[in-house]
């Protein structure tokens, strides 16, 4: 009985320790509007998929950029999807894709 309940106990634990990995590697689509490569960061403006006739919504974010991203950072007016990962504090984009 107390190897079942240990058994039901970890197999909780590794369920929901898998289901936070997996959000974090949601990718989000946005369009770049500022590139700062003095500080790292870049500026993202929310797209939002395919809503016709839905209300637009100008949510922008400055993100720090990880390490070798910025070599090949985009421009403004590129559409991007990328994931964001806390870092230190700070959100930051681990993931950068052109679209």
């Amino acid at each position: 009985m107390k190897n079942r309940s240990l058994l039901y106990g970890t197999t909780a634990f590794l369920a929901v320790l898998a289901s936070a990995v997996v959000a974090q590697q949601v990718m989000t689509n946005g369009l770049v509007t500022k590139v700062d490569e003095s500080t790292g960061t870049i500026r993202i403006q929310y797209t939002q998929p395919g809503t016709v006739g839905g209300s637009s919504s100008d949510v922008s974010e400055d993100f720090k950029v990880s390490a070798g991203l910025m070599a090949n950072a985009p421009h403004p007016g590129d559409k991007v999807q990328f994931t964001v990962e806390q870092t230190d504090g700070a959100k930051t984009i681990t993931k950068l894709e052109r679209q």
